[in-house]
């Protein structure tokens, strides 16, 4: 085996482990949620008090909250090529498998392996709606808001199919849904104000399943494809960033 040989292989293991790793980490930690791990947030509680899965992302923002809680729901997340790519890869199983469909819509929120995700490169028919509406197009529904800071959208579905179906929820029968078979997700957009122009964008995600069944079909679906999905969210902070510091910015000039 020459030098070249032996340094691909040295990066193929090390990618391996590292794979290996992850996906170890996840299956152990899965449905293990410690909740004093990040800050109480009241209107989801309502929703989704007890998660298999909880995710959190924030990031600091020199804008007002109120501007930076448009940005983010009026995010685009096709803005970034590496998120877009992230979406065609995952695409590819059912592309694959459905060769003669040329387009696969996506939902960023919990991810699917039929890119059922919002904001999963636009089919070009028309202009981007922003992260919220495209999610409340695919089905979604909004369970509460706090006008300018906070909203909160959850579905239930059955991710781990090729074809994804998200089906909307009274926000009174949200928490009391236990219908065999399926999750249960909700996730926030919002952002909350610390000091003069400056605010924290917030994300989170948390995801529950009715049943031992579904749980153990989520859990099997989550270790492999938590990784582009927990990517995702950490690429949109920057997006939300600096949409939100342009616009705050733009408001100054125009004063």
């Amino acid at each position: 085996m020459n030098g070249r040989a032996r340094r691909a292989a040295g990066i193929a293991g090390a990618c391996a482990l590292t794979v290996g790793g992850y996906a170890t980490a996840r299956w152990a930690r899965y449905g293990h949620i410690r909740p004093q791990r990040h800050p109480a947030d009241p209107l989801l509680d309502r929703f989704l008090p007890d998660p298999d899965v909880d995710e959190y992302h924030r990031v600091r923002v020199r804008a007002p909250a109120a501007v930076t809680y448009t940005a983010a729901r009026e995010m685009d997340l096709t803005a970034s090529p590496l998120i877009e790519l992230i979406f065609r890869l995952r695409a590819l199983p059912l592309a694959l498998h459905r060769p003669h469909e040329r387009h696969v819509r996506s939902h960023l929120v919990a991810g699917s392996a039929a890119q059922q995700e919002p904001g999963g490169g636009g089919t070009g028919a028309g202009r981007y709606r922003g992260l919220v509406d495209e999610a409340l197009a695919l089905g979604w529904g909004v369970l509460t808001e706090a006008p300018g800071r906070e909203i909160v959208v959850g579905c239930y579905t059955q991710p781990w199919h090729r074809q994804v179906r998200f089906h909307a929820l009274a926000p009174e029968d949200f928490a009391t849904f236990s219908e065999p078979g399926y999750v249960k997700i909700a996730w926030t957009v919002g952002a909350e104000p610390i000091g003069p122009g400056e605010s924290m964008f917030v994300t989170r995600t948390r995801v529950a399943a009715t049943d031992p069944v579904a749980r153990r079909r989520f859990r099997r679906y989550w270790v492999p494809m938590s990784a582009g999905i927990v990517l995702i969210r950490y690429l949109s902070l920057p997006l939300v960033k600096r949409e939100a510091e342009r616009r705050a910015a733009r408001e100054v000039m125009a004063r």
